[in-house]
């Protein structure tokens, strides 16, 4: 755990760098929350502070979470300020429910996931996320722990690559991929993310403004970080941890978290449970939510000009609604 004392003053930390991260859709998301004096808010993801920030500028009170300590050292500087109303813990936000200053503040009044990289560390080339920008195949979210995709890249079978970036990179040419990279690292091992990118582009070619690697690269930095792993721990932890009556709000990136996201909720968000060979609907034992958008809410056009990585943003959240029996009554 790190409180604001602890690391505000790691060496990366720059409050006033305008291109950490811009938050996606910051207005949305606050307008869903309703924060306010005397509300207290989990941020599981908080990056660059964007949207803890709102929520802190709205009166509320936030604990902020995430396992980059660079992302960290950045909000205790930016919003240090609010001093006790703001507090900071190094941790994946899957085990929130393990964490004693997490437990400290509940029941919520809300919560906020926004599952995307930030703009630092894609532009940041020496954590390895981007393919646009040579650095060390890292990729981890949190550096002083884990594997590397450098590792993964360097040890895993061809089958293994094949499924890594089918399932987690939907890369239609996963084999292609896989092949080449298996035969490359027989000559010299991958250690930059430029020599992966230039491999994956030389096999599959350079066809508009989509760079070939982008699969790839994604479904490495999933694996490498167990991002689908961690969302779906989140999604069962989190909202026993909110009070009736909060909201759970998660922005998602691409189409395996929105789905997973999708899933949970409406499954959580029916009443009644109806299938051809019932005589009659069945009460829903996982109901517990309120549906707060059917459809996901997505970036207009004036946020996606000012911040074209918003462009694939999907916002959706519910409500946490009260024991079912006490709604019945």
């Amino acid at each position: 755990m790190n409180n604001l004392a602890s690391v505000k003053n790691h060496p990366r930390a720059n409050p006033d760098a305008q291109d950490w991260h811009e938050p996606v859709l910051r207005e949305e998301v606050v307008a869903l929350l309703q924060p306010a004096a005397g509300r207290v808010y989990l941020d599981g993801t908080l990056g660059g502070g964007g949207h803890a920030g709102a929520l802190l500028a709205a009166g509320a009170d936030v604990v902020g979470l995430d396992r980059d300590t660079e992302s960290l050292a950045h909000a205790a500087e930016k919003l240090g300020s609010y001093g006790s109303r703001f507090t900071v813990v190094q941790a994946n936000f899957a085990d929130a429910a393990q964490i004693p200053a997490v437990l400290a503040r509940a029941p919520y009044d809300g919560a906020v996931l926004d599952l995307g990289v930030s703009s630092h560390q894609l532009d940041t080339a020496e954590r390895g996320f981007s393919f646009r920008h040579d650095g060390p195949l890292d990729m981890r979210m949190d550096p002083s722990s884990g594997e590397p995709a450098a590792l993964l890249v360097n040890s895993a079978s061809e089958s293994d690559l094949v499924r890594i970036f089918r399932e987690y990179g939907e890369e239609p040419q996963s084999r292609r991929v896989a092949r080449a990279i298996v035969a490359e690292r027989e000559r010299l091992p991958f250690t930059r993310t430029g020599q992966l990118a230039a491999l994956i582009e030389k096999v599959l070619g350079r066809r508009g403004r989509v760079h070939p690697a982008t699969r790839v690269f994604q479904a490495l930095r999933l694996t490498v970080n167990d991002e689908l792993g961690s969302l779906r721990r989140a999604l069962v932890t989190i909202p026993p941890l909110l009070k009736a009556g909060a909201r759970f709000a998660i922005i998602t990136f691409h189409s395996l978290e929105d789905r997973a996201v999708k899933t949970f909720f409406r499954a959580g968000s029916e009443r009644w449970l109806d299938r051809p060979e019932w005589p009659a609907p069945r009460p829903n034992p996982d109901w517990r939510f309120r549906d707060l958008t059917r459809k996901p809410l997505q970036p207009g056009d004036a946020e996606v000009s000012r911040n074209p990585r918003s462009r694939s943003a999907r916002l959706r959240a519910v409500e946490i609604l009260p024991m079912a029996q006490e709604v019945a009554a």
